[in-house]
Order: structure tokens, then C-alpha cells, then sequence
């Protein structure tokens, strides 16, 4: 396999980068988390105006036709620059799930305004006291031409921000995926306070009308979707930590001590070789996963791994930075802090690296290959 990025995969990156670093400044970052919500919706427009938000939808809702390597690219950006757009929420977890599994109508209906700008979208799969966002404790039941859906989700990213959820419930024939919009009776949508200062809500769901997106013979389209958020969790890991990282090795070439830069001491030298190991592990386990999805193909004890990487050397990587600042390190108004609290939030989000080493250690005893 080759993981060399096409011509269009690089432009996407480079002019999310340029992007980013002249709008998602640390000045305008400090003053959006002064505000209610850290979402910058003049940069949103900007990235639809830059053909961003559609690289990875179809062409026939305006799209570019692109696919999840792709997204993959701009997810790692948002992460390099801790951006405050709902990227993962509405491309990775809502417009990408509707597109593939969206039938005209909906898509028509959600995804045009994706690709200006105009919709924002989520998915919830968390839910309180239930450790496997594959088996969904929230029931979905038909009432005529609609479902009714009941239960609760919690931490749905930027859903306080989102028109429409893309939800997992139980229905009677197994787990499904629904639409449900945020305006409609029902839902009741509380925001939560999250380590990193991203927007988060809780959800709650009593009755609430939703349309089923299609459910193909036999496919875990819950499954589906769970193996392609942590994937998209773990590119933005790669950005978080590759820019933690750059930081680190900026400060500790300038910082002397001694009459000479700390970086030129052994055990400052050991630290940081670990945490660039650490940081092309996760890098090379996210793309691998994510070139398995592209490919169709099934990705689920790669998302796994990639996630454990993400999740144990992304805390390694941004503690290690945080630690060769010294006391700098702990400054919550020096930009290393957002970085090692984005950390935080993406190792714990959607399951913990000791939850996907469970996973991976209860499909080996079902006798799956490796």
C-alpha cells in the first residue's frame, strides 16, 4: 500500500492550513472561549467558500466527489490548528453518514447546505452508563410514515450548533441509524462543559420524529459509523500531536540553560525521539485505517488500533511537550494548553485506549483472524 497523498489530497491540506493559521490565530481562539460557544462562523463560511466543506460528498449535492482520505487531510488541520469548526461533527459524523446512506430526499435536503456553508450536522452515539456505542440503548419505534425515538446521548459534538442528529437506536429489527431534527418536538438539547472547551451537548429524546437512513442486507451501518468516527478522531490526534510536538521542539532549541539550549540535553533529546515515535505511530495506524475505509473495505480492528495509538501516545506525546516547557507547560494562556487538552478529549472520547485493547482482545477470543 502506498500512503503517499495525491495532488488534490496535498491542496486540500495546504490551503486548510493557510486557513487556519491566518483566522484560528491563538489571539482569536483566546477571545471565542471568552464567548458562549467556541465555534468562529466567518471562518466556516470561509472554508465553504474555499470548496472545503464538500471534498468529501458527492457531486450531485455539490460536492467534489472526494472520499475519507480526504476528509481524513482537513480532520488532521483541524487538529493542528485546534480550529473552532465543527468539521468532525458535521462532515465526519453527519453529512458523510447521510451521503452514504441517505436516501435522495434527505440528501437533498441536508447536504447542498452542508456544502455552503449553511447546515451544520452531528451524529450521537454516546450514551450514559453504556460503554459500546455499537449497541444502542435507545429505541426507535414506527408510528405510520415516521419513527418515534426515546432515550438519551451525551457529549454529541456541536450539537447545541446542529440542525439535524444523526442518531443510533434500537429498533425491532436491530440497531439503525435515524435523522432527527433539533428544532423538532422532542429533543431537548442541553450543553455540556468538555475538557477542551469544544461545543458538546447532552440530547434528549422523548418521542422525538425521526426518518431512517437505509440499512443495506445485513450491514452494521451503527458499526459503520462508530469505526469511521474514531478513525476521524484519530487524524485529528495526528495534527494535535505533530503541532504539540513542533512547538516543543521550537522551545526547547531556544531555551538555554547552562549557556546552551536544553534541547541539546541527553534526556531532553530521549523525551522528544520517544514522543516522535509516538506521534508516526499514531500517524501511520490513522492512515492506514483510513485508506481501508476509502477502499471499502473493512476497517473495524484497524479503527481499533489506530484509536488505542491516538488515544495512549497522544497523552505521551502532549505530556511530554507540557513537561520540556518546564513552567511554561502549565500556562493555561500559552497555546501548548489547547493542544494537550485537545489531547485529553479525543483519548477519552468514544472509548479509551484500555476500551479498544477490550475490543480488540474480545474479537481475537471470538476467533476472528488476525
Amino acid at each position: 500500500m502506498d500512503f503517499t497523498f495525491t495532488d488534490e489530497q496535498e491542496t486540500v491540506g495546504k490551503v486548510a492550513r493557510q486557513l487556519f493559521e491566518h483566522r484560528a490565530t491563538p489571539e482569536r481562539l483566546t477571545e471565542l472561549e471568552s464567548g458562549e460557544v467556541r465555534y468562529d462562523a466567518a471562518l466556516w463560511a470561509e472554508l465553504a467558500s474555499a470548496d472545503l466543506l464538500g471534498i468529501a460528498l458527492p457531486e450531485s449535492v455539490g460536492g467534489t466527489g472526494g472520499g475519507f482520505l480526504e476528509l481524513g487531510v482537513l480532520l488532521s488541520e483541524v487538529g493542528y490548528s485546534v480550529a473552532p469548526v465543527p468539521v468532525y461533527a458535521t462532515l465526519a459524523l453527519g453529512a458523510d453518514t447521510i451521503a452514504r446512506h441517505g436516501d435522495s430526499d434527505l440528501q437533498q435536503r441536508f447536504l447542498p447546505g452542508v456544502v455552503d456553508g449553511s447546515m451544520l450536522l452531528t451524529a450521537a452515539l454516546a450514551e450514559p452508563g453504556n460503554s459500546d456505542p455499537t449497541t444502542p440503548r435507545t429505541t426507535a419505534r414506527p408510528d405510520g410514515d415516521v419513527w418515534r425515538l426515546t432515550g438519551t446521548k451525551e457529549l454529541v459534538p456541536a450539537a447545541q450548533l446542529a440542525a439535524a442528529i444523526v442518531v443510533s437506536a434500537d429498533a425491532d429489527d436491530g440497531p439503525g441509524l435515524f435523522v432527527v431534527e433539533t428544532h423538532g418536538g422532542g429533543v431537548d438539547v442541553t450543553p455540556a462543559h468538555t475538557t477542551n472547551g469544544e461545543p458538546f451537548a447532552d440530547v434528549e429524546l422523548n418521542g422525538a420524529v425521526a426518518s431512517r437512513l437505509a440499512k443495506d442486507d445485513g450491514a452494521d451501518i451503527v458499526g459503520a459509523l462508530y469505526t469511521r468516527a474514531l478513525v476521524g478522531l484519530c487524524a485529528m490526534q495526528i495534527g494535535v500531536a505533530e503541532r504539540a510536538l513542533k512547538l516543543a521542539a521550537s522551545y526547547t532549541s531556544e531555551r538555554e540553560q547552562f549557556g546552551r539550549p536544553i534541547g541539546s540535553f541527553q534526556a531532553v533529546q530521549q523525551r522528544m525521539a520517544d514522543a516522535f515515535i509516538d506521534t508516526q505511530a499514531i500517524r501511520w495506524t490513522t492512515w492506514h485505517a483510513a485508506w481501508l475505509i476509502a477502499e471499502g473495505r473493512p476497517a473495524e480492528r484497524e479503527a481499533a488500533i489506530a484509536k488505542f495509538w491516538a488515544a495512549e501516545a497522544g497523552a505521551r506525546v502532549t505530556a511530554s511537550a507540557q513537561q520540556v516547557h518546564g513552567g511554561m507547560g502549565i500556562d493555561v494562556t500559552y497555546p501548548l494548553s489547547r493542544y494537550f487538552l485537545w489531547s485529553k478529549q479525543i483519548e477519552l472520547a468514544l472509548g479509551s485506549a484500555s476500551q479498544q485493547l477490550a475490543r480488540l482482545g474480545k474479537a481475537y477470543a471470538e476467533g476472528l483472524t488476525p
